[in-house]
């Protein structure tokens, strides 16, 4: 259940669409000529304001951050704000940005306009610095599940594509632990438990998410799960997330606005 307002499409007819753009645009591999990174990651702006929304991306610029990963909830879903997010969105050739669904970005039609700015919702991307690889996988979970077919692409990618990278980081709206009651976008438990037995077997990193609006870490494992505060203006506790690659280490921090 995403709420109570109609959304476009399910999330395997979107994952369809989503690999369809992947086959005619590819996957971005970024080429860096050091061996140090970070990258930024936000969600939750809901945007009706956009100062933090400039903020954030003018920090990355500043700071040279391989790219900003935005985990949904960007807008609440009408046209007119995704035509505000796109109009604050920074030129790709100035810094790279990555972006997926979440519950209220489908409202209203909401996939319609997403799909028409950023494309896919279910992709991955590659760093490629001075001395190794790193694999960043982006989940659309803006119904709360992945669904049969994204959930086996993803299975699959890991098999087959994991073990040629150092290190692997999961993107996605949808927190898997519930720091609040609420009546939507409750993820399936059972899907809960391969996910974090997947994330296990095939050493991922750090898992990010947001939809919750309340920052929050654990750790299962050698895997690092996050919950992002909202990026929104009116949110008091505003922040991004900064993580920072340096070699084998892998380092992160919130960086309050």
């Amino acid at each position: 259940m995403r709420g109570f307002f109609t959304s476009y499409k399910g999330v395997n007819q979107r994952f369809e669409q989503s690999i369809e753009w992947n086959r005619i645009n590819g996957y971005y591999e970024i080429d860096l000529p050091q061996s140090t990174y970070s990258i930024y990651a936000m969600g939750d702006s809901h945007i009706g304001g956009v100062e933090n929304l400039d903020k954030i991306f003018k920090n990355a610029r500043n700071e040279n951050a391989a790219a900003v990963v935005m985990v949904g909830d960007l807008t609440t879903g009408h046209k007119e704000d995704y035509d505000l997010f796109s109009d604050h969105l920074p030129l790709k050739d100035s810094l790279m940005y990555f972006a997926m669904v979440g519950n209220h970005d489908l409202y209203f039609d909401g996939w319609k306009s997403f799909y028409s700015i950023f494309g896919s919702s279910t992709y991955y991307f590659v760093v490629n610095t001075s001395d190794s690889r790193d694999l960043h996988i982006c989940l659309d979970t803006g119904d709360a599940t992945l669904g049969e077919k994204q959930f086996d692409w993803f299975k699959k990618l890991l098999e087959t594509k994991r073990k040629s990278y150092r290190h692997c980081f999961v993107f996605t709206h949808n927190n898997l632990f519930r720091l609040r009651p609420t009546s939507s976008t409750n993820p399936i438990v059972e899907e809960i438990h391969i996910l974090l037995d997947l994330f296990l077997k095939h050493n991922v990193s750090i898992v990010v998410t947001g939809h919750d609006h309340k920052r929050n870490t654990a750790i299962l494992g050698k895997t690092t799960h996050i919950i992002m505060d909202a990026l929104q203006d009116i949110n008091d506790r505003a922040s991004y997330l900064k993580i920072s690659i340096n070699g084998i280490n892998v380092d992160y921090s919130f960086e309050e606005l």
